[in-house]
């Protein structure tokens, strides 16, 4: 286990070596992934089981079979008339395939990895954004939509010329491997678009396994990333090879070596899964274990979770709170001493479930930080070293994080303690570039250099960062400004409350007024679970700010989340949306009520109110009228779109 982070002096120290530049760093991915097939080419790389037993059948390949197979499907891309400046979207749940498409693709050209939960007109919207000129996909498969949503999703999206089908059949044993081409859904590409269909695994298997081009030994955009914040649309974020290699070295010289095995049931669509995860496997040698096409979300993965930690004898947990939360209701019924830390992050820790999760297990947590912009790694928690529990710890080496607040004469720096934007430079910030559309770039840098996160935070004395908010997550009440945190921390508190999601609903009086979405523990024996009454009082006994009280609190049985837990507010606000509009509606005697809530991305959360009805339209525009928030009609299908 790599060390050397235990403190703010530990990691000046680490500064002080050298600079950055003059690291013995890899220029590209395949000269990183050359370097380790030669130093560790026989030990275990990936592995993959397709479902969560802990005796069930698993796939693992070493550093030399990894390197063969990305050189094989970088070849492959190539020959699909692939260059440098072109885009291989996947849409993909985890496999060992997905891994080498994501390296492959890099070599070859740039990877637009793209989330597969999203639905067919959202895929469309990322592949035509990214130009993706091939995309690698699912065959259709039983209790899965994904071959389907891409080849409806390619209907509109010209630029792919061909599609690679991947088939999760090979992982399969009897019986089920012989029940699937049974019952397996018909290949729905043909109903939709004119991309050529190829096997992901026979087109591979033709291609050499030695580089047929050059391998340019410079730094470059490898990869697209949509972001999959929880304020608003996807953008989509261009990834330097740099950037992704700092992340490898961070992790090879602060977190593993090659004896490590690292849990990772986050989906490798996500900056944790690729550039936190399997970038610092890259560099370091260590052996990634990822179970199920769905991570945490596959079927058994929490209630087999310890045992799984078992059989591969994991040294490191990837997590997120969620994961977190959902593994500390299950009993721990296996023997998990091998476990030496688990790296949480994409939201904050609660802090009791921070100190319940290390006393149930004994696993020393390191919270971190970091966002898709920087291409990921920030800041985290000393290693070994004091934690402040609540902060996301200190920046890791060669990276500057100022704490700036726009003034009339431009950004200034805060002093210890005080709030503002938190502004990052480091080896994984693609100054001036960081989005593919360059106007989503403009006013993003402070000084030119500093990227503007977006997220509100504070540096105490002793160098530690602290998230207190998102900039644009302002609960604007009557001009005063609320922090959500203050609420979600309080409610978060309750020992019955899980998570907590706290927006702005709107309000005809004061634009905005604060509400809060809650997610209760799961149900327990003799536990009385509470109501919104008891959280309202709870609420009142612990936030102190009488403007951040909630206007009101309502329990739902899951919050929305992002693939990584985080708590999605755009599905908030559209919920308090729809609710305050209607009751505005039906107060006022209409009969008209919101159909649906829609994110536009240059109006941004808009309404839409049906039927029209013509006696009652001077209502309605006076009754909502009153709010800020957009509205609008609800358009009348045309005739075409009418079946005969």
């Amino acid at each position: 286990m790599a060390t050397g982070f235990t403190s703010p002096a530990a990691r000046d120290l680490i500064d002080a070596e050298m600079p950055y530049e003059d690291r013995d760093v890899c220029t590209t991915i395949y000269e990183r992934l050359t370097r380790t097939k030669d130093a560790f080419g026989t030990r275990p790389a990936f592995s993959y089981q397709i479902t969560s037993g802990p005796k069930d059948r698993a796939e693992t390949l070493t550093w030399s079979q990894t390197h063969t197979q990305v050189t094989q499907a970088a070849n492959m891309f190539r020959a699909l008339g692939v260059m440098e400046d072109d885009v291989i979207a996947y849409v993909l749940p985890n496999t060992n395939e997905t891994a080498i498409t994501f390296l492959g693709g890099m070599v070859a050209g740039k990877v637009a990895p793209i989330n597969p939960l999203l639905d067919a007109s959202q895929i469309a919207s990322l592949l035509k954004d990214s130009k993706a000129k091939v995309v690698v996909t699912l065959r259709a498969f039983p209790k899965t939509d994904i071959a389907q949503k891409v080849a409806e999703a390619l209907r509109d999206v010209p630029s792919v010329t061909t599609v690679l089908e991947i088939d999760l059949l090979r992982y399969l044993s009897p019986p089920k491997s012989w029940i699937v081409p049974l019952i397996r859904p018909k290949n729905p590409a043909a109903q939709h678009h004119n991309a050529k269909v190829l096997s992901f695994t026979d087109e591979i298997a033709k291609h050499p396994t030695t580089l047929t081009f050059t391998d340019t030994p410079k730094d470059r955009v490898a990869a697209y990333f949509h972001t999959g914040g929880t304020t608003g649309m996807p953008k989509v974020a261009q990834h330097q090879m740099s950037g992704m290699l700092y992340n490898g070295w961070l992790g090879a010289r602060l977190l593993f070596d090659e004896y490590d095995t690292i849990m990772c049931p986050l989906p490798m669509f996500h900056v944790f899964a690729c550039h936190v995860t399997i970038m610092s496997m890259l560099t370091s040698g260590a052996h990634g274990v990822f179970p199920t096409p769905a991570g945490y979300r596959g079927d058994g993965v929490f209630d087999k979770f310890w045992k799984l930690i078992e059989r591969w004898n994991v040294t490191f947990i990837i997590t997120v709170p969620t994961a977190m939360s959902a593994l500390m209701q299950r009993p721990i019924d296996a023997d998990i001493s091998c476990v030496k830390k688990a790296f949480s992050g994409s939201s904050p820790l609660p802090i009791e479930l921070y100190k319940k999760f290390e006393t149930a297990t004994g696993i020393e947590i390191i919270e971190g930080y970091g966002l898709t912009e920087a291409t990921c790694l920030v800041a985290c928690n000393p290693i070994g070293g004091v934690k402040k529990v609540g902060s996301v710890g200190i920046p890791f080496p060669h990276t500057d994080v100022k704490i700036l607040t726009q003034t009339d004469t431009g950004p200034v720096e805060c002093e210890t303690d005080l709030v503002g934007e938190i502004c990052i430079d480091s080896p994984g910030v693609f100054a001036g570039s960081t989005y593919t559309e360059s106007d989503k770039n403009h006013k993003l840098f402070h000084h030119e250099t500093y990227l503007r996160t977006g997220d509100l935070g504070r540096i105490d004395e002793d160098g530690y960062l602290w998230i207190t908010g998102r900039a644009k997550d302002l609960i604007i009440r009557g001009g005063h400004n609320i922090d959500p945190a203050e609420i979600e921390e309080a409610l978060a508190g309750h020992p019955q409350v899980a998570f907590v999601g706290a927006i702005g609903q709107p309000c005809a009086y004061s634009g905005e007024l604060p509400c809060a979405y809650v997610e209760l523990v799961d149900d327990k024996d003799g536990v009385t679970r509470p109501t919104v009454d008891d959280l309202l009082n709870y609420a009142r006994d612990h936030i102190h700010e009488r403007a951040a009280m909630p206007k009101y609190i309502e329990i739902l049985d899951e919050l929305p989340k992002t693939a990584v837990g985080k708590v999605f507010k755009p599905d908030l606000r559209k919920r308090a949306i729809t609710r305050v509009f209607d009751k505005a509606l039906k107060d006022a005697g209409l009969t008209q009520r919101v159909t649906h809530v829609e994110d536009d991305k240059k109006l941004g959360l808009v309404a839409y109110i049906s039927p029209q009805n013509a006696k009652d339209t001077d209502a309605t525009e006076r009754c909502l009228g009153q709010f800020s928030t957009r509205w609008d009609w609800e358009k009348a299908p045309s005739n075409d779109s009418l079946d005969p």
